[in-house]
């Protein structure tokens, strides 16, 4: 599986789709242009010009349902990277991220000598950035061992959620006056003199636990192999504890599969510097943990989610949180022997450039399969944010004709973030009834034969 590259919360090469289903958000207004019969057969032609399109028949106007809605489960086990971090957002209300993750052993029964003549300098969990979401800030990090056992990765019969826990102990394994850290992925690491060639968010937890975790290598068969090693040390759960304002606060994205992703001992042996890894691999089981607080800030969510009906305003979706819904019932009155040219949808956001929480990059589009079905069914498509237009486009020609031959029978779109379950985007689209200027826009062109 390919990984993901970030700058800001945008996706830069190395990126990796993952069986999405088309791509993009919303639409409220539609404007359909019928052509009139035609003998001539146009199917396969790519490209039709605008004026074209113009002179191509009649406009007619469909009205259309929007809101948003909250699923009830978000499964974040191995998901692409872990997030860490929080945010308070003015619409969404605030925004938590925390993961927990098992470690492998780097050499199975390490030999840390004569433990009465080692030193430890430091025990730190590195942590490779691979991209954020909001504005760099200084949070208060606690790290905990975890204290049961988490689920093999290839185990297909269980899956941790967003609201998953499970047991940690009670002691903050931050070492004391370390735990507040600069959260800013494009600041330079320097490690031991040495700049890194990416940066790091490097945790300093307390040397103590590290020389007991030393004694009970050399006393005990706990590091004989990862097996033992996982009985004994289950993992740890990495999280923020943050007092903050609205506007303020970042999620980061860490890649915990890059070698740099680790948890190091650092010691003296008779004074010669030396050190130990405990490994981030694709062995290791992991999940993401988010809570998004929508009471008190988020009243505009709360809102529609109480009452659908404000969706024709506005109407929000958000990774691990809201999703966004469009019913277009008009669809079904194209012919069913229609072919269809051109179905074109722009979805204008509501996003001002000097604000820290940007549209996500790019959105994902499906259908339901049927009413309450959690099942997702689509046509690939594809989406783009424009800032400079602000607003996504995305081309739907393929639903449209599914629709219209029957293959796909509702007319309602979900729309979320394209990392829905591994980001801390989120996206304000503008309703129908916006009061801003811009309002969304579908136009189809077909045959009918």
């Amino acid at each position: 599986m390919q990984k993901f590259s970030y700058k800001m919360n945008r996706i830069q090469p190395l990126m990796w789709r993952k069986g999405l289903i088309l791509s993009a958000t919303f639409l409220f207004s539609i404007f359909l242009i019928v052509s009139c019969r035609k003998e001539d057969n146009i199917i396969g032609q790519n490209t039709i010009e605008q004026n074209q399109i113009l002179a191509s028949g009649g406009t007619d106007t469909f009205s259309l349902y929007t809101f948003s809605y909250l699923p009830d489960s978000i499964i974040t086990d191995n998901a692409a990277f872990g997030l860490l971090g929080s945010y308070v957002d003015p619409v969404f209300g605030k925004y938590n991220a925390e993961f927990y993750t098992q470690f492998r052993l780097s050499g199975l029964n390490p030999d840390f000598g004569n433990l009465s003549v080692v030193t430890v300098d430091s025990f730190v969990l590195a942590l490779e950035y691979i991209g954020a979401y909001g504005e760099p800030s200084f949070q208060t990090v606690e790290v905990y061992e975890i204290m049961e056992d988490l689920h093999d990765v290839d185990e297909t019969d269980s899956a941790y959620y967003s609201f998953s826990t499970v047991a940690t102990g009670a002691t903050d394994l931050v070492r004391p006056g370390f735990s507040l850290v600069e959260m800013d992925k494009d600041k330079l690491t320097v490690v031991g003199g040495d700049t890194l060639n990416s940066p790091q968010l490097r945790i300093q937890l307390d040397p103590a636990f590290a020389e007991q975790m030393m004694y009970d290598a050399a006393l005990t068969s706990n590091f004989v192999d990862n097996d033992a090693f996982l009985s004994y040390f289950k993992g740890l759960h990495i999280k923020t504890n943050n007092v903050q304002s609205v506007g303020e606060g970042t999620v980061s994205y860490f890649n915990l599969n890059d070698p740099a992703s680790k948890l190091t001992i650092y010691y003296r042996q008779h004074g010669v510097p030396k050190e130990f890894d405990f490994l981030i691999n694709s062995s290791c089981a992991d999940f993401n943990h988010v809570d998004i607080d929508v009471d008190g800030t988020a009243l505009k969510v709360q809102n529609i989610l109480a009452d659908s009906t404000l969706g024709q305003q506005q109407f929000y979706s958000q990774s691990f949180g809201t999703r966004a819904v469009v019913e277009i019932p008009g669809l079904r009155n194209i012919p069913s022997n229609s072919v269809v040219h051109k179905a074109i949808l722009e979805l204008p956001v509501d996003y001002h450039s000097a604000t820290s929480f940007t549209p996500g990059f790019d959105a994902s589009v499906a259908t339901i399969l049927e009413e309450g079905s959690t099942q997702l069914f689509g046509v690939n498509a594809d989406a783009s944010y424009s800032d400079f237009r602000k607003s996504f486009e995305v081309d739907l020609r393929n639903y449209v004709q599914a629709v219209v031959s029957g293959e796909i029978t509702t007319t309602r779109l979900v729309f979320s973030p394209i990392l829905y379950n591994t980001s801390a985007d989120r996206i304000i689209f503008n309703g129908p009834q916006t009061t801003n200027k811009l309002q969304p826009k579908l136009y189809i062109l077909y045959t009918e034969f």
